[in-house]
């Protein structure tokens, strides 16, 4: 079985990190925003196994898995203050967020 070496994994996470970007720059709706954070977060990871898996050690693996955790506290808490920007604000256009007072 053949395996895929750095090069190819560092180009995908390059590739996943830059879409990351764009789509917080771009993006006016506050959940494709926490969506681009997490492909972000994502390509982070992939970067991490696939130096790891170079330098046959663990390492890597063991800061994607603490990766993973604070992404899923992110979501958790962006979700809920999407939730509560949904009901106060009947939007979560980011446009609309002018300024912070009802």
């Amino acid at each position: 079985m053949e395996t895929v070496g750095l090069a190819p994994v560092l180009a995908l996470s390059g590739v996943l990190f830059t879409l990351g970007v764009v789509g917080v720059l771009t993006r006016k709706n506050a959940l494709i925003v926490f969506m681009s954070v997490e492909l972000m977060l994502n390509a982070v990871n992939l970067a991490f196994v696939g130096f790891s898996r170079q330098n046959a050690a663990l390492d890597g693996q063991v800061f994607a898995v603490f990766v993973m955790a604070v992404a899923a506290a992110e979501a958790a808490v962006g979700l809920a203050l999407v939730i509560l920007l949904f009901r106060n604000r009947v939007t979560v256009q980011l446009d609309d967020l002018d300024r912070m007072g009802g």
